[in-house]
C-alpha cells in the first residue's frame, strides 16, 4: 500500500507543472484532477490560450491519475480533441479516471472543463506499468 501523503507530495513537486501553474486538485486511485488559470503567459501568437496549455493540464491529470497508488506508469500513447476555443481568464479543470486497466497497461479519460463545467476537451492516453 501506497504512502497517499508522500504519492501526493510527489505529483505536486512537478516543476513543469509549477511553471505554468498548474495544481492538482484531488487525487485516489485511479482517478485525479487538477486545474490551471489560462493567464496572459500562457497564449500563443493569435493572442488566444495555446493548445498545448490545454494538452498538458490534461496530461498532468493523466499522470496523476495513472501514478496515484504509488507504482511508476509512464505513457505509451495519448490524443487530445479541442472541442471549444477558451479566453485569457477561463480557470479549466482536467478530471482523468481509468478507463480500463490491466496488469501491464492502464487507459485513461481526461475531461478539461471551463467554470461552467462546459467541456473544452477530451483527452485520452494509455500507460505502461513496468
Amino acid at each position: 500500500m501506497a504512502d497517499t501523503d508522500a504519492v501526493r507530495q510527489r505529483i505536486e513537486s512537478d516543476a513543469y507543472c509549477d511553471t505554468l501553474g498548474i495544481d492538482l486538485v484531488s487525487l485516489e486511485s485511479g482517478a485525479a484532477s487538477t486545474r490551471l488559470e489560462l493567464t496572459e503567459a500562457l497564449t500563443n501568437f493569435h493572442g488566444t490560450p495555446h493548445g498545448g496549455a490545454i494538452y498538458s493540464l490534461a496530461d498532468a491529470a493523466f499522470a496523476a491519475a495513472s501514478n496515484a497508488d504509488g507504482e511508476t506508469a509512464v505513457a505509451l500513447e495519448t490524443n487530445v480533441s479541442y472541442l471549444e476555443a477558451v479566453e485569457v481568464g477561463t480557470v479549466l479543470t482536467a478530471t482523468a479516471e481509468e478507463t480500463h486497466g490491466g496488469t501491464r497497461t492502464a487507459e485513461y479519460e481526461v475531461v478539461v472543463t471551463d467554470e461552467d463545467d462546459d467541456r473544452i476537451a477530451t483527452f485520452r492516453g494509455r500507460v505502461y506499468k513496468p
